[in-house]
């Protein structure tokens, strides 16, 4: 099973640079949406392992779609990017549980590296969720 990004931001030029970025450089699915609303109703319906979402957006920003998928599920990394860096945006993204924060204009390889640690600590995520079972069915 390949592994799906979800990637939102205003900006069709970024969705369109993400989506060709991740499709010609990595084996994973990608669906964009410039929506946050949409985004938030797409990660309900489950089935994403990684959401990159932009900071600024009308309607729900990047902070607000943050909390609202560590809501639906607390397990799915999420990537800040935003052209608009702070010390603080990127102290709050980080406190409320961003996986990471990136500034735009971004290197493809930084992006690309960054999607990387995100699956990895999704799979010792799961190997551990998986470990912990395994110990309570053995009486541990």
């Amino acid at each position: 099973m390949s592994e799906k990004i979800l990637a939102v931001d205003d900006e069709p030029d970024m969705l369109k640079l993400l989506s060709m970025i991740i499709r010609e450089k990595t084996p994973y699915e990608i669906v964009t949406t410039n929506n946050p609303l949409e985004a938030l109703e797409l990660t309900k319906q489950g089935g994403f392992d990684i959401v990159i979402a932009d900071l600024k957006m009308p309607g729900l920003d990047g902070i607000e779609l943050l909390d609202a998928v560590k809501s639906v599920d607390e397990n799915i990394p999420v990537i800040i990017i935003t052209a608009y860096s702070t010390a603080e945006s990127s102290a709050e993204t980080m406190h409320k549980g961003a996986f990471d924060f990136i500034t735009k204009p971004f290197r493809k390889e930084q992006i690309l590296h960054t999607i990387d640690r995100a699956l990895k600590w999704v799979d010792l995520q799961n190997e551990n969720r998986m470990l912990k079972e395994k110990l309570k069915e053995a009486g541990g």
